[in-house]
């Protein structure tokens, strides 16, 4: 499977662009309210996800070990009826890599695994979200879109993650301050026919009090 290399890491507007999953530690950057991981799925992964009835993508929302995640998105796939193959193990195995960077990053021993099949307006205005913070991947459909302060208050003027590129993103318990005035939210869809696979991680101090 090929895989196209995406663009060099470059910065602006504080977020910062990486190519390389190794480098997500810009993401604790005082200046850095985001970060993307620019990347392309192997097309082989993106046409079979993009294949697949939405009723049989996964979905749910788990508190668990980073080192849990393999055994817990295998229950999910079964659920769901996911195609076995190459490219669900592929698929698992980037959600376990994902899972492993993101806790390490965030120092997280749990984190809040979500997979979500959206088909509405979910979450569809501007905001940051109420979490340290946030790691988001769009595997299905369009991706996160998001706008800085600089921006303006322009509605129109944002930016939209690509599909199969992980955004990490601060929430207002960053304990830095001041706010950054970055601001994202899931693309309005409802009424287009068009279903996405997203993957949501948060990290989790206390398990118990999560729930």
């Amino acid at each position: 499977m090929n895989v196209v290399s995406p663009p060099q890491p470059v910065k602006g507007k504080g977020i910062v662009f990486t190519e390389d999953v190794s480098a997500i530690s810009a993401f604790q950057e005082p200046s850095c309210p985001a970060l993307i991981w620019s990347r392309n799925l192997p097309s082989g992964i993106q046409n079979w996800i993009e294949s697949i009835d939405p009723d049989h993508l996964p979905k749910g929302r788990i508190i668990l070990r980073p080192d849990a995640v393999e055994n817990a998105v295998k229950h999910l796939f079964e659920m769901a009826h996911t195609p076995a193959g190459v490219e669900r193990d592929w698929l698992l195995q980037d959600f376990k890599v994902l899972a492993k960077a993101f806790s390490a990053l965030m120092n997280a021993e749990y984190i809040r695994l979500r997979l979500d099949v959206v088909t509405t307006n979910a979450c569809r205005k501007f905001h940051v979200d109420a979490v340290t913070g946030r790691l988001v991947c769009t595997y299905r459909g369009t991706g996160t879109q998001y706008r800085s302060a600089v921006d303006g208050d322009n509605p129109h003027q944002f930016h939209t993650t690509p599909t199969g590129s992980p955004i990490l993103l601060r929430g207002t318990l960053w304990p830095e301050t001041p706010a950054t005035g970055f601001l994202h939210r899931s693309p309005p869809i409802e009424g287009t026919g068009e279903t996405r696979l997203v993957l949501v991680l948060d990290p989790i101090e206390d398990p118990e009090d999560a729930i």
